[in-house]
């Protein structure tokens, strides 16, 4: 097992995506999608048969090199929208021997030693818990994992690899029994609202109200799997 050196006394280590990393990225990515755009018209004009045909024609009676170079300026201002939004959701982590803070989007959250048990990944979510196994915080990360684990357990923290209580979770369909009162109701909401545009941020409120009737969810592709911590539920 491989061990990080221990920070001195004090300071902080902090990981950050870089934000003109993730700009940059998805504006090559626009400007690679937006001169590809002709070409796709065009092969979409070339099959017997073919959706939005209309709007491939349009598209294709625009002359070169403007049309390419057209689509391409507009990939390009679609990535730097999309860089710009990534780069603000993008999650910050500082570790100190103290203290733990995130800070994603326009929020901050800071977690004392004490409040925590463990970090570890799920998926593409980095998540912590109290000691009570309930999750104090589950973001979205996009930083290295290696180096994201090597600083919380240089600074004493554990870390694990996956989520320490994965074999509690069981699979949520309506009426799920052993659940508490009003949690049903609760899964049935957050379940329509994933299938929604903009449902992100409802789903996120009504994970925190499962939580605090102890109950905590993980998302598999579409379908919702709980665990129930029994009377340890925060109000």
């Amino acid at each position: 097992m491989r061990k990080s050196p221990r920070p001195q006394a004090g300071r902080a280590t902090e990981l950050t995506e870089s934000a003109w990393a993730i700009v940059l990225f998805c504006v090559a990515c626009g400007a690679v999608a937006g001169a590809l755009l002709p070409l796709l018209a065009r092969l979409l004009l070339a099959l017997p048969w073919a959706p939005l045909e209309g709007p491939a024609e349009l598209l294709t009676s625009v002359p070169e090199p403007a049309l390419t170079l057209g689509t391409t300026a507009v990939g390009v201002l679609g990535g730097l929208l999309l860089g710009f939004t990534a780069a603000h959701e993008s999650l910050t982590v500082r570790v100190r021997d103290t203290h733990v803070t995130l800070a994603v989007r326009d929020s901050v959250q800071d977690f004392a030693r004490g409040e925590i048990a463990v970090f570890f990944r799920d998926g593409k979510q980095l998540v912590l818990l109290g000691p009570d196994s309930l999750e104090l915080a589950r973001e979205h990360c996009g930083l290295n994992w290696r180096r994201l684990a090597d600083a919380l357990t240089a600074h004493g923290y554990s870390w694990a690899e996956e989520d320490p209580h994965r074999a509690a979770f069981r699979r949520w369909v309506p009426g799920t029994p052993g659940l508490p009162p009003g949690a049903d109701a609760l899964l049935r909401a957050r379940a329509q609202a994933r299938t929604e545009e903009g449902g992100a941020e409802d789903a996120r409120e009504l994970r925190r109200e499962l939580l605090a009737l102890g109950v905590v969810v993980r998302d598999e592709d579409r379908r919702q799997y709980v665990r129930v911590v029994r009377g340890e539920g925060r109000g």
